[in-house]
């Protein structure tokens, strides 16, 4: 990724919305059957809906309903790393899951904050 990390085709995204998303709401936003397909990070909650990798069977399906920053930091697909902790990550970490934040904010659009996060950024 570049570090301007502009799409490669302009996509105009909605205000971001700070409505509550439960984490029951979120867990089903899998993109299954045609559904919805959500990706939290950070306690953001952004809507990939239309990016077949996080659909079922795509390459970060792994991601869909859940916040998956620490996974994100570690630039893992692994279902073992997906975790909404991030603040023990060491420095290089933190700043590889500040440019997915980035790279999210600039394609996909907020839908909500995840009810009761604690791990927003600081």
């Amino acid at each position: 990724m570049g570090k301007t990390f502009e799409p490669k085709v302009p996509v105009q995204l909605s205000p971001p919305k700070d409505d509550i998303i439960s984490l029951q709401e979120l867990s089903e936003a899998k993109g299954e059957n045609g559904g919805k397909c959500y990706v939290a990070i950070k306690g953001l909650v952004y809507d990939v809906t239309g990016n077949k990798a996080y659909q079922p069977g795509g390459s970060y399906h792994a991601f869909a309903g859940h916040d998956a920053s620490q996974a994100l930091a570690k630039t893992s697909t692994n279902a073992a790393d997906v975790s909404p902790e991030w603040k023990h990550l060491d420095d290089k970490e933190k700043g590889v899951l500040g440019d997915w934040v980035t790279f999210f904010s600039k394609r996909y659009n907020i839908v909500g904050r995840v009810e009761g996060a604690t791990n927003f950024d600081e």
